[in-house]
């Protein structure tokens, strides 16, 4: 009987079994891939956040491109270009990429790697705040059909409004870690920062009257949403 009694120290440490249920799904559908293990070198060894999607979260989001037939994609959050090149592989070599990305450095590191992957003509870049970013392409009347949201939490209502401004009828938008670990779910996972944030933004994405969206529990969830046409 004392075997099945855990403290709530290791109910938090496992994560709810979100750890367990990644590694497992990154052990049986996702196949080594040198390219985006590169990637993930060049990360570390600039020094950057271990931040990108998980392995298998990286393929979901090229199959979805890729049956969605998206081609004119959407990044909001580049570092170091593991899910650019997820997302250019979905489009094939007949799609465009624009990516939004704060910092510069990583600009710099992720069109190096992208182009690396043979994607150097189909990806281009803006630097700086994102919301001025995606506030010049609306102005512009740019249209995208695939959205991928994977930056700084606090704004990701702010980037799901201006992607449904931008977007095309029956686009696609994806928003990853909005599961904050397991957080949102269950209480006896400890809180993140952005957990509160992850929750309300989950439940925007759920009554918003212009999306159909389900959360899918892959890497640390992603709320895969597709705008309703007309």
């Amino acid at each position: 009987m004392c075997e099945l009694v855990r403290t709530t120290r290791e109910v938090r440490k496992e994560g709810n079994g979100l750890e367990q249920v990644n590694k497992y799904i990154d052990t049986v559908f996702y196949d080594d891939d040198a390219v985006l293990e590169e990637v993930l070198s060049s990360i570390k060894a600039n020094g950057m956040p271990d931040i990108s999607v998980s392995p298998s979260s990286g393929k979901l989001l090229t199959m979805l491109v890729s049956m969605s037939g998206a081609k004119d994609v959407l990044e909001i959050g580049a570092l170091g270009g593991y899910s650019g090149i997820c997302l250019a592989r979905g489009i094939g070599r007949t799609g465009t990429l624009t990516s939004l990305e704060l910092e510069k450095k990583y600009v710099s590191i992720a069109y190096n790697n992208l182009s690396k992957a043979g994607f150097s003509e189909q990806v281009s870049y803006m630097t700086g705040p994102a919301l001025q970013s995606l506030k010049k392409l609306i102005n512009e009347q740019k249209r995208f059909d695939f959205f991928f949201i994977d930056a700084d939490k606090a704004h990701y209502e702010a980037y799901l409004r201006a992607c449904i401004k931008l977007a095309k009828p029956g686009a696609v938008i994806v928003a990853d870690n909005v599961l904050a670990r397991g957080s949102v779910a269950d209480k006896n996972v400890e809180p993140k920062r952005y957990t509160e944030i992850m929750r309300q933004f989950n439940q925007t994405a759920a009554s918003h009257p212009q999306l159909e969206s389900v959360l899918v529990p892959i890497g640390d969830g992603m709320t895969v949403s597709k705008v309703k046409q007309g």
